[in-house]
């Protein structure tokens, strides 16, 4: 039998996934958790988990601190994020932080029971457009764009303010100050050379990060 430990802010989707999963390990043993605190609490409890199951996005610090935090700790895991967003945004940052897999939701039900079984064995799951990533990413040897060298949370602020979002708003969606959102803002302003939030909504939109 093996532990599964699955974390999303919605309970629907949690539902989903277990059910997916239960196609390919109808023995598993399952816990949900809603939001990143909460995961961190529970894999600090008890790190007998044979897998990790992930949402990128959640209240307050999201899937990948989470993964950051947990690797912090030295525990070893195998750590499988889902995620809405598109492999191109996330997937290089998710891997460099030491997830053993990305998949989009909308590839779960036909890759995550293989995806599991793969981390199972102490491999990483890479789909093929992932491995083409990588691939540009070492041709291009540090030729990068703006927005790959900012910080990953700089980078979640970045998405927030170009699709529209206030600083105040911000700082309430993911349990910040005031103060700390502007703070990023003037980096993530400093770091692409832009003055406005309508230069890094067009700056979105033109390299499909929205």
């Amino acid at each position: 039998m093996i532990r599964i430990l699955i974390a999303d802010d919605h309970s629907i989707v949690r539902r989903g996934l277990k059910q997916i999963l239960l196609e390919g390990f109808p023995d598993a043993y399952f816990e949900e958790v809603s939001d990143a605190e909460e995961l961190i609490k529970k894999v600090i409890q008890n790190e007998n988990w044979d897998v990790i199951i992930s949402d990128l996005s959640m209240p307050g610090r999201n899937g990948l601190e989470a993964l950051q935090h947990i690797r912090q700790m030295n525990i070893k895991i195998p750590v499988i994020i889902l995620s809405i967003h598109p492999e191109d945004q996330y997937a290089i940052r998710v891997l460099k932080a030491g997830a053993s897999a990305y998949l989009s939701k909308d590839m779960a039900p036909d890759e995550l029971v293989n995806a599991v079984n793969r981390v199972l064995q102490g491999k990483k799951y890479i789909t093929d457009s992932i491995a083409e990533k990588l691939a540009n990413v070492l041709d291009q040897s540090g030729n990068k764009q703006p927005h790959e060298l900012l910080s990953d949370r700089e980078f979640a602020v970045l998405k927030l303010l170009a699709s529209g979002k206030s600083v105040s708003e911000i700082a309430e969606s993911m349990f910040l100050s005031v103060t700390t959102v502007s703070t990023y803002r003037a980096r993530i302003m400093a770091k692409m050379n832009m003055k406005t939030n309508a230069n890094l909504t067009l700056y979105a939109i033109e390299h499909n990060l929205l």
